[in-house]
């Protein structure tokens, strides 16, 4: 990924959903202003979820998501169905598509879709149980006189009861109308203003010094950094810190020539245990998946979860789950090191199964506990899912960093940055 690209799991992410032959597609690509999505008159053109991350203004960095239609048929549609359910988990804003001619006898016999609307219905009811802020755009105005954008008249077809006015916009993809409202109506929407949270600017001073500790392995990217990393520096320079960046291998020494101690040192997972014994009590020491865990307000939960280790029996499956998709190495964190340092924690002969990017199953029954990544690659909304559908199910859930400083004794050491947290650890 390109430094001066904003990372995906920072964009707004914007649902587009609908019927087959909605105009869902065309919407899409009036709104984005380019061919993101095949059109054509053949029902289920869209047949898998359509990403684009793209600049939509004046919003800003967006990831815009066109889905299959919700009343695919078949085996095949049935799993696009599913699929599209799934993309709720993520987005921050929904668009439902819906044909303006549903029903409207204007358009002639052959001229709507079923009019019943209960896929239209259900997938409404989803967004409110989500808290998804939501819009119904219906398409095709150009083809009905005396309705569309000026005229919001619904007469007599069923949308007058799908929602009210509040949650309508009357556009047309063809012409163009109603479509710069459409893009008005999803930046009101989004809440797009500043966040009020940070990686780690708001632990340190303009000029303190902070030392990033970086493994180059067989596992890390030839000739970049990885995504938190970039981001941690990026954060780091907004608060008009400094940034050492160094191995594992030659902290101990980097650490000796600075003339003051730094204020904070952050670093790899995987290194925990060889920085925790070279840096000195007196620092500050965490991890970047500590750090992205408290970013995207799971840190507390994953605190909590982590202590699961210790009631683990034999026969226990857990669960490994990585946001993103990379090719394994014969020394993979995800596959190889973490289940190497459980099975030494617990000494207990455990299952474990893996799952990578978009996949998280939604049956967590079978599981005693879920170790997830850092989730650099997934925005807060799918990480807040992940951890609600286990707490929900009562499975325990943690994290990379967290479970590494916990099985190697320093867990409470890499929580002195955040005394609550260390208060809450203490208390259990």
């Amino acid at each position: 990924m390109s430094l001066n690209a904003t990372p995906a799991a920072e964009r707004i992410h914007i649902g587009f959903f609908g019927r087959r032959n909605a105009g869902k597609s065309s919407v899409v690509n009036a709104v984005t202003g380019q061919s993101l999505s095949i059109v054509s008159d053949v029902k289920g053109t869209t047949t898998d979820p359509v990403y684009k991350a793209m600049e939509l203004l004046p919003l800003g960095p967006v990831m815009i998501i066109d889905t299959p239609g919700i009343d695919d048929e078949g085996p095949l549609g049935e799993e696009r169905v599913r699929r599209t359910r799934r993309i709720l988990n993520k987005i921050d804003v929904a668009v439902l598509v819906v044909d303006g001619s549903v029903g409207c006898s204007a358009c002639g016999p052959g001229g709507a879709v079923p009019a019943d609307l209960r896929a239209e219905r259900e997938l409404i009811a989803l967004f409110k149980a989500k808290s998804i802020p939501w819009i119904v755009a219906v398409n095709k105005a150009d083809l009905l006189p005396g309705r569309g954008p000026g005229n919001h008249a619904i007469g007599d077809t069923p949308l007058a009861a799908l929602c009210n006015e509040e949650h309508r916009l009357w556009v047309s993809a063809l012409t163009g109308s109603g479509i710069e409202q459409l893009k008005e109506r999803i930046v009101a929407l989004s809440g797009s203003e500043e966040p009020d949270r940070f990686l780690v600017r708001d632990l340190v001073s303009p000029l303190d010094c902070v030392v990033l500790v970086v493994p180059i392995d067989k596992a890390a990217p030839k000739g970049r950094l990885i995504l938190p990393q970039q981001q941690m520096i990026r954060d780091l320079l907004e608060a008009g810190a400094t940034s050492l960046v160094v191995r594992e291998t030659e902290l101990a020494e980097a650490l000796t020539r600075l003339k003051e101690p730094p204020r904070l040192v952050i670093t790899d997972s995987q290194a925990f245990g060889k920085v925790a014994a070279d840096t000195p009590r007196t620092i500050l020491l965490t991890s970047f998946s500590i750090l992205l865990a408290r970013y995207k307000g799971l840190l507390a939960p994953a605190v909590a979860g982590v202590a699961a280790l210790k009631q683990l029996a034999d026969g226990d499956r857990v669960l490994i789950s990585e946001g993103c998709t990379h090719h394994r190495q014969c020394e993979d964190i995800g596959t190889v090191k973490l289940p190497g340092w459980i099975g030494d924690f617990c000494q207990k002969k455990l299952h474990f199964d893996f799952t990578s990017g978009r996949d998280f199953p939604e049956d967590l029954s079978p599981y005693r506990l879920i170790v997830h990544c850092g989730g650099c690659m997934l925005n807060e909304r799918e990480m807040q899912y992940r951890m609600k559908c286990a707490q929900d199910q009562g499975v325990p859930i943690t994290n990379y960093g967290i479970l590494i400083a916990y099985v190697h004794g320093i867990l409470e050491r890499s929580l002195e940055p955040f005394p609550q947290i260390r208060a809450l650890l203490n208390a259990e």
